[in-house]
């Protein structure tokens, strides 16, 4: 009430509605004007109009008399458009460039709470924009130019002769005959930006005559802007409450959303998705993005999704395959619908893609070739399905493009559940229209590594090696069991027979001081072994809780050779790395070796550090998903080489950060050892 006070009425002023000139009126907005044009004393030459497209070019002149006017560059322009000769068709009959052509842009699409307003005699009159245009310079003179240009290089390249032309006329012409349109194809051509440019093109230009300010018809027209009757009947729209009136000077943001254009089809506007049912939602992304773990789905539907309800609503347009949800194919390939390829019609493409995802439930690899066997449709089909889901391999196939989701597995077994029993509906259905073969509903495991026998991945390799693993403890078992059978026979304790039984060194050391190696990630060394003994043998008396001191010894030198020659070999590993690298040199040793005695990972680090090797603390992210022992690094700190220093300062460089950019590494070896190093000696140090 106080600021009331302090701020009194000075006039109230009657607002009026002009409606004479209701949907004509435009307001232009022209750029900042140049020194040598002032559009009151500019003629206006030309001026036309789209009206469906509100949009207008205006020709105006420029005055050349003016002392800002650079006339030789006019002159130069007006050359290049229309060169020497001049003619109707001249952009400048003058041979100066007298003239400049605006066009106009759309400067808000929806006009409707701005209007003109004009003030007299105690009286405010307003009339309704119909449309807002923003005028700028159109350079299409320069094109012009550029087409002179290059009329004339091809002038000058020599005609070609009466014969040339003559053999010109005859040509040959390829007769195409087009597939029928769809009514999907035939949308995205409607909603195509060619198709929206050509509609565009299409509209005839209204001519329109201007009339300069002092012209008594703009006088006349100006008089529009006014009321022209002071009636209730005429100002009806302007007898309103306030919160009305305010409502209808402002209206709701919900308008102008309703006359947005529309988004290209391919276009996905999270701003527009989140005003749709959550079912909509759903349907529009798996159908964009086609596979998708369910933990992004929530994620893209805000924090507010609620799980239960999106579970609901997933299930009825997707299918669960090897824990990601995957779209239907009849979402897809709705009814009435066929193949852009083939033309075959949808139904035949959901059982093809049906059958695809369920070659993956079964399996992350499948083939091309035996899917195009079965379904019996054209490669670019086959190919549109299996990149719907999956990733080509070279050699290998398709595998599938996302890793299996354990924790939605884990979290909800009943839609597990649910899922498994539509899949096996899906498998008889597809039995009966394939008629398939026991080898198409049992996944091949071993067809890989026979079909290229000579390809043998790191991975066949480790798991050869775990056989073999398997084979000797096989045969040192049973040796101990001999010996073991032996020594009960005898009246003598076990303890003092342990010492005899050859090539064994057995260990067994407290849990509280040192922790047996942990070999969990190699399924091949986890078979009820520990440190490369069975835990039946583990269990074996020893010699008052330690090793003799000559198998110690012998361990020591086995495990030190062992490591000097690993780390002479890579320069830098980390503990876990190491110790897959120690299990698989165990499974090269004969049965009985003496690092079959048991190495913790105490032992094996210390090892590490006594062969002048360095633990490298790397300040790894604290968000990393590595293990503990993917963190513990460790490096040769001298080689003996000649490179030792470099990658000393190099090791000193992660040890502040794990990222580092190359040009930062090289200037640091640069100051730090002296020298410049090349290209290739940085790359052999980072190597």
């Amino acid at each position: 009430m106080a600021n009331e006070e302090d701020d009194p009425i000075i006039q109230e002023i009657d607002v009026f509605l002009a409606r004479s000139l209701l949907e004509k009126l435009y307001l232009f907005q022209y750029p900042i004007r140049p020194a040598s044009m002032t559009y009151d004393d500019v003629t206006h030459l030309s001026a036309k109009i789209k009206p469906k497209q509100q949009k207008v070019e205006l020709e105006m002149a420029i005055d050349t008399l003016n002392p800002n006017y650079c006339r030789s560059k006019g002159e130069q322009i007006a050359l290049n458009v229309d060169g020497t000769c001049t003619d109707e068709t001249s952009t400048y009959s003058s041979k100066l460039m007298d003239k400049q052509t605006f066009c106009s842009s759309q400067a808000a699409s929806n006009v409707s709470r701005y209007a003109a307003a004009v003030y007299k005699k105690g009286e405010l009159h307003l009339t309704p924009l119909h449309g807002i245009l923003q005028l700028r310079p159109s350079f299409t003179y320069l094109d012009k130019a550029d087409a002179k240009h290059r009329e004339r290089e091809a002038a000058n390249e020599g005609g070609d002769s009466s014969q040339d032309e003559a053999e010109d006329d005859v040509k040959q012409i390829t007769v195409r005959f087009s597939r029928p349109e769809t009514e999907q194809a035939r949308q995205r051509r409607v909603q195509s930006y060619e198709f929206l440019q050509k509609r565009q093109a299409e509209e005839h230009w209204v001519h329109l005559h201007y009339y300069g300010l002092k012209d008594s018809r703009s006088e006349h027209e100006r008089q529009y802007l006014f009321s022209q009757g002071h009636g209730l009947a005429e100002n009806t729209e302007l007898i309103k409450s306030p919160s009305e009136y305010l409502m209808m000077l402002m209206p709701p943001s919900v308008e102008e959303e309703n006359e947005k254009p529309m988004a290209p089809s391919n276009v996905l506007s999270m701003a527009q998705l989140r005003t749709l049912p959550l079912a909509d939602q759903i349907k529009i992304l798996m159908k964009n993005v086609k596979v998708m773990p369910f933990a992004n789905l929530l994620s893209l539907l805000g924090p507010g999704a609620d799980t239960t309800a999106v579970l609901r609503c997933v299930q009825q347009v997707a299918l669960l395959v090897q824990g990601n949800w995957v779209v239907k194919s009849d979402v897809l390939y709705p009814k009435d619908t066929s193949s852009p390829h083939s033309g075959v019609p949808a139904e035949v493409l959901c059982r093809g893609r049906d059958f695809v995802m369920w070659k993956f439930t079964q399996d992350r690899w499948v083939v091309r070739k035996e899917v195009a066997a079965v379904t019996k449709l054209c490669p670019e089909d086959v190919k549109d399905f299996l990149e719907h889901m999956s990733v080509a391999r070279i050699n290998k196939g398709w595998e599938f493009m996302l890793p299996y989701d354990e924790d939605f597995v884990k979290k909800h077994p009943d839609i597990v559940q649910r899922q498994q029993m539509l899949w096996m509906g899906i498998q008889a259905k597809l039995e009966k229209v394939y008629n398939l073969l026991k080898e198409h509903l049992t996944p091949k495991k071993q067809e890989a590594q026979s079909a290229h026998p000579l390809l043998v991945s790191g991975e066949q390799r480790v798991n050869m090696a775990k056989a073999k693993v398997k084979q000797n403890y096989g045969q040192l078992e049973k040796e101990l069991q001999k010996q073991k059978a032996e020594m009960k026979s005898n009246d003598t304790s076990a303890k003092t027979d342990v010492p005899n039984v050859p090539n064994i060194c057995i260990k067994e050391e407290p849990v509280s001081v040192e922790e047996p190696m942990d070999t969990s990630a190699h399924e091949g060394l986890n078979n009820g072994l520990v440190n490369g003994l069975h835990t039946a043998q583990g269990s074996l008396d020893p010699v008052n809780g330690h090793l003799p001191g000559g198998c110690i010894d012998r361990v020591a030198q086995e495990l030190k050779a062992f490591v000097s020659s690993t780390f002479k070999k890579q320069f830098v590993l980390t503990l876990s790395e190491l110790k897959r690298l120690f299990n698989l040199h165990l499974a090269s040793l004969p049965p009985g070796h003496t690092l079959f005695s048991g190495i913790s990972d105490k032992m094996l680090q210390d090892m590490v550090l006594d062969t002048g090797c360095k633990q490298i603390l790397v300040p790894f992210p604290p968000q990393t998903a590595a293990s503990p022992d993917e963190l513990k690094v460790y490096a040769l700190w001298e080689a003996g080489d000649t490179y030792d220093q470099h990658r000393q300062v190099l090791l000193e460089i992660f040890s502040k950060n794990y990222r580092v950019r190359r040009n930062v590494i090289q200037s640091q070896l640069s100051q730090e050892c002296g020298e410049d190093l090349n290209k290739q000696e940085v790359d052999r140090v980072l190597k």
